[in-house]
């Protein structure tokens, strides 16, 4: 039992000293015991690993390539039966993290994400994004019978052993998406029951996006595509 709670860092340091602390107070709110685990680039690019002992944060690097390689690091080594993952850069208020948490445990859900879009929640993203945003998250919900306002956002709580159960194959952000198609077709019902909780999500504290808009929105187009013929091609295995 506990939250294991998970932070993708890529030259983080600065974020993470003001972080750590707040997500600590914060979960220990929650009454479980829990663990903070930081996955880190293959190879250190700052003094990441310092923080982490500075605060107690269980530090690793990540094996596979890429923002998809580093979650399912983090997958690998959670110890915890929940699985909590925010943004490192600050753009994820850890306030909410007891509201997320009490949501999960109510048992009505398989997955709870901290959403921009839901009534309550709003962002700091430029009108250009936001217009972006919500066509990707469109899209997606057609494409992949997800029922929820803001899939592309990582601030969720899973069940730990139903993410290990996963294989994930993409290697950027388009992996959001994948962990919860993947998800959906591994139960027998193949409904994904998602609960939203409202956040206010804000611009990084330090340092730069490393998000590259063109390769973004490539990736999303080509995934959009190979999850759609997945989803497909489950369902007619399915009926055979």
């Amino acid at each position: 039992m506990g939250i294991s709670v998970a932070l993708l860092a890529y030259k983080e340091e600065e974020n993470l000293k003001v972080l750590l602390p707040q997500i600590i107070e914060q979960v220990e709110k929650c009454g479980e015991e829990y663990e903070i685990l930081v996955v880190d680039t293959e190879k250190p690019l700052d003094h990441t690993a310092d923080v982490c002992a500075q605060f107690g944060a269980r530090y690793v690097n990540q094996e596979l390539p890429g923002f998809g390689g580093a979650f399912r690091t983090a997958i690998k080594y959670a110890r915890k039966d929940k699985f909590l993952i925010l943004d490192s850069d600050g753009s994820h208020p850890p306030k909410n993290i007891p509201d997320l948490y009490r949501m999960f445990v109510s048992g009505r859900y398989d997955v709870v994400i901290g959403s921009r879009y839901v009534k309550g929640g709003r962002t700091d993203d430029a009108k250009s994004s936001i217009i972006m945003s919500h066509m990707l998250n469109f899209a997606f919900r057609v494409c992949l019978g997800i029922s929820a306002k803001d899939i592309s956002t990582d601030y969720r709580m899973y069940y730990t052993k139903q993410l290990k159960q996963v294989e994930l194959t993409c290697v950027n952000y388009d992996v959001l998406q994948e962990v919860l198609l993947r998800l959906k077709l591994n139960k027998q019902d193949r409904r994904l029951r998602i609960g939203e909780v409202p956040i206010y999500f804000q611009k990084r504290l330090y340092g730069e996006s490393k998000r590259q808009l063109v390769k973004f929105i490539i990736s999303y187009l080509k995934t959009i595509t190979r999850l759609t013929w997945m989803r497909i091609a489950h369902a007619r295995r399915a009926g055979c």
